[in-house]
């Protein structure tokens, strides 16, 4: 084992931990502060269910076997490991690399459903679109036999299987789960701008990790993605600021931010597979339409709370898509498809449409299931007083901040 390779990869795990922690505090300032510690529970359980459920099979699952389309229990209860290797799939540190990649998707999804969903109900989703979404969909995309990957598809870092996902997963919950309270009608802007730009700045320093880690190797090629990911996320953001001047007349904090993390989205497939002015263009094309995005849901009629499927699906979706016109082997001295910019002709883009199509529609249908299921039997949505009252006291008895009686559990 190159000892370089593997400490660049034991750093990336970490950040990539970190990351669900900012994701919590991007979501909990972003959220109702009488909700704020149900979301930040909603993330830290992914840390607690995933990893366990990773290392007992999951991960076998999802890049073990040589089938095209699911894995096999080889490395399942960590057996058949090799402590020497870096590759997948039997290497223990790529396996507890990508726990932290498996942890942080589901947690994308709570943003949605944020200020209406029974804990007890999330608490069961978590492990079951796992298994059931999350597993099927990396398999295919990552694990050296899946279907998409031999066909030519390319998603470097997770763009596809991981934000599409769970966007499109987002919106399937959000239609069965139903709007807030008074929704539209009724504003809920951030409680806590602080907080979220805090998250912002944690997902944005584990973010490197995400993406440059995903190289494996302290390379050039990590490089490369180190720099796509900083000029990318920078260019989304200044992107988004400059729209929300233009069309509403200020620089707002929240821009910023859901623009940065917009750009960090939409690099995140092409991270290894592009150039750095290609970077720079996807994060600002990625930050605008972002930008317009967020605002379909009040088109449509669907309540996506902190704006994941505006964020995270739109801009998975068009940063994959762009790998299609951007890709460029030359610029890195790999052979992978080149994109129509770079003289690949259609090819690569067809294949990206085809990834994301197949994602889109397996993770809707199946998450849609899963979210009936549970309504059906244990119920999603808390009920009009709970909502109410807030979910931090009536589901977890603890308040975020100090209002008297009940500044630590609920009044007796």
């Amino acid at each position: 084992m190159d000892t370089g390779n593997a400490a660049w990869v034991l750093v990336s795990a970490a950040l990539v931990l970190f990351m669900t922690p900012g994701l919590a505090f991007f979501y909990g300032g972003m959220a109702r502060g009488k909700n704020v510690l149900n979301m930040l529970m909603m993330n830290f359980w992914c840390l607690l269910v995933v990893p366990l459920l990773w290392v007992l099979g999951a991960y076998s699952l999802a890049f073990g076997g040589s089938g095209s389309f699911i894995g096999n229990l080889e490395y399942a209860f960590g057996r058949g490991f090799d402590a020497a290797s870096l590759a997948v799939p039997n290497s223990p540190l790529v396996m507890i690399f990508l726990a932290t990649f498996a942890a942080i998707t589901p947690a994308l999804i709570s943003g949605a459903v944020a200020d209406r969903m029974k804990f007890a109900a999330w608490a069961v989703f978590v492990p079951l679109w796992l298994l059931l979404v999350y597993v099927p969909v990396t398999y295919w995309v990552f694990a050296p036999n899946g279907w998409l990957l031999t066909r030519g598809s390319l998603d470097y870092a997770g763009g596809t299987s991981i934000h599409v996902n769970a966007g499109i997963a987002a919106l399937a919950v959000i239609l069965v789960l139903g709007k807030r309270k008074g929704w539209p009608g009724e504003g809920a802007p951030p409680h806590s701008m602080p907080l979220v730009m805090l998250g912002t700045g944690i997902l944005w320093f584990g973010w490197f990790g995400f993406n440059a880690g995903s190289a494996l190797a302290a390379d050039g090629r990590g490089v490369q993605a180190f720099i796509n990911t900083f000029l990318a996320s920078a260019a989304a953001g200044l992107a988004w600021a400059i729209v929300e001047k233009v069309r509403d007349g200020h620089f707002t904090n929240l821009g910023v931010a859901s623009g940065v993390v917009a750009g960090l989205v939409a690099i995140t497939p092409g991270c290894g597979f592009v150039t750095t002015m290609s970077a720079v263009a996807i994060g600002m094309i990625a930050g605008a339409v972002c930008s317009f995005a967020v605002s379909i849901k009040f088109k449509l009629g669907f309540d996506d709370a902190l704006d994941v499927v505006g964020v995270h699906f739109v801009g998975g979706l068009v940063g994959s898509l762009l790998i299609g016109f951007f890709a460029d082997p030359k610029g890195f001295g790999l052979d992978f498809k080149a994109g129509l910019f770079f003289g690949g002709g259609v090819g690569l883009l067809g294949e990206q449409l085809l990834a994301n199509g197949v994602t889109i529609v397996f993770s809707f249908i199946v998450t849609f299931a899963i979210a009936k299921a549970l309504d059906a039997t244990i119920g999603l949505r808390v009920s009009p007083e709970v909502e109410s009252e807030g979910l931090d006291v009536v589901e977890h008895a603890e308040t975020a901040y100090n209002y008297g009686e009940r500044a630590m559990g609920r009044a007796l």
